[in-house]
């Protein structure tokens, strides 16, 4: 599980340009954002949300939907004070410890957690130079991506590396 904060802006990566002229890139200036949460199960199932706000709320109701979904699970986390510090986090987790165990990823380790090439893909699809005029747009073009893209990545490959961390 993971999340990521997406704000209504645009991203200029790469853009051509005849030389000696600077391009131009246009922007909102609008600090809009939606949150997206994420999971990604061994078998290729994904579980995507979006929420407005990332914050111990959000964190627990996504929880409790991977655990209504998934049944019985391992869920890695990295250590975001949403649900790490969030004391009616960690409760439910406690709680669910017959059907859900938390495993928490290491600190500075993003590496690990495979929902962050997710996310890298999905910026670069969707995201990366695009211009959205509106933050619905942004908002409904996202949810179009999650719900039609499938996402086969190897999680083992993720776990058990070792990268230094």
């Amino acid at each position: 599980m993971d999340e990521s904060i997406i704000v209504h802006d645009a991203i200029a990566r790469r853009v051509w340009a005849p030389q000696g002229i600077r391009p131009i890139c246009i922007v909102t200036g609008s600090h809009q954002r939606t949150v997206l949460f994420g999971a990604l199960s061994l078998d290729g199932r994904q579980l995507f949300r979006q929420y407005a706000c990332f914050n111990e709320d959000s964190c627990l109701a996504f929880i409790k939907k991977i655990h209504r979904k998934f049944r019985r699970l391992y869920l890695f986390l990295d250590r975001a004070r949403q649900h790490y510090r969030s004391a009616r986090v960690r409760a439910y987790l406690r709680k669910s410890r017959a059907t859900l165990r938390a495993r928490w990823f290491p600190v500075g380790c993003p590496e690990f957690n495979v929902i962050e090439e997710c996310w890298r893909q999905m910026d670069n699809d969707l995201l990366a130079s695009r211009y959205y005029p509106s933050f619905p747009d942004l908002k409904a073009s996202i949810a179009g991506y999650i719900r039609t893209r499938r996402f086969s990545l190897d999680m083992r490959k993720y776990l058990l590396t070792s990268r230094g961390c």
